[in-house]
């Protein structure tokens, strides 16, 4: 993996307006709901560059493995 490597975590928020309150399971659902539903939604988002160090505990934080987007991390594991 190269050293210039760089790594980013993005945010994307939805906004929903209702008349009743808003649950969802799934994103398509709530894609579903503004388009042919009886919602009003935006969505926006954010992106940031972040360090490996970052995005390592990001994604421990989310339950991923960190090799699942530090290659070199695939190499040592496979070389155990």
């Amino acid at each position: 993996m190269s050293k210039n490597q760089k790594y980013y975590r993005t945010i994307i928020t939805v906004e929903i307006l209702s008349d009743y309150p808003y649950s969802v399971n799934t994103l398509a659902d709530v894609e579903y709901d503004m388009t042919e539903g009886d919602v009003s939604g935006k969505i926006s988002q954010m992106c940031e560059e972040i360090s490996k160090d970052e995005i390592k505990k990001a994604l421990i934080d989310q339950g991923s493995d960190p090799a699942f987007i530090l290659c070199e991390d695939w190499e040592d594991n496979e070389a155990n």
